[in-house]
């Protein structure tokens, strides 16, 4: 599987183009939280480890919410692509699309480690970011009705399961990342959740 890490960031020195610039400051967010934490992220230590200053990182971000949201949709970005990617790649049978999009969904979070979590517990904490992980979410929903609908009968995963899936995806990363469960293990149980899902339509 394509690893989710991102590029290196570029050199804080250097007068970069926003897009680069962007891509920098998203790396070494990632970095602050993998090494202190999701709490010690802000916008002020943002600046201080990137080596710029402190208007250049509210420019991209406008407040702290700004950059959880963006981190959250750097990694929904990759996410959707390595998913999509392996969708496309697989045998047109329940197992092989079940099989992949478990494996992809659990594989993405681990790659990302204990960043992701902790950006997403800070998500829930404002009613406005909380509304661009639920923009995510449903679009994930939408993207796995379309995928199993020919599985299913008469062509459709009632919405209510569709959300449970997405509990278990969650639930399961988040405790194969805390080494509660392992790999393996959360590949598994996601994968026949998602059998039993489709084969309740039946």
């Amino acid at each position: 599987m394509k690893t989710m890490s991102a590029p290196s960031a570029p050199s804080p020195r250097r007068r970069l183009p926003k897009e680069a610039r962007l891509r920098q400051l998203l790396d070494v967010s990632w970095k602050l939280i993998r090494d202190e934490g999701t709490d010690a992220l802000t916008l002020g230590r943002l600046a201080e480890a990137a080596g710029i200053s402190k208007p250049v990182v509210y420019d991209h971000f406008g407040a702290r919410n700004g950059l959880l949201a963006a981190l959250y949709q750097d990694f929904d970005v990759r996410q959707t692509a390595i998913i999509d990617a392996a969708v496309a790649a697989s045998k047109p049978t329940l197992k092989d699309k079940a099989g992949v999009i478990a494996k992809s969904y659990i594989d993405c979070v681990l790659t990302q480690g204990r960043e992701i979590p902790g950006v997403l517990a800070a998500l829930n904490g404002s009613p406005e970011i909380a509304a661009v992980k639920r923009q995510y979410q449903l679009a994930f929903i939408e993207k796995c009705q379309k995928i199993f609908a020919p599985f299913a009968s008469p062509r459709t995963v009632p919405p209510a399961s569709l959300w449970a899936m997405l509990g278990a995806a969650d639930s399961l990363s988040h405790a194969a990342v805390a080494g509660e469960i392992t790999e393996a293990q959360a590949r598994e149980e996601l994968f026949q959740t998602i059998l039993n899902m489709v084969k309740r339509t039946r």
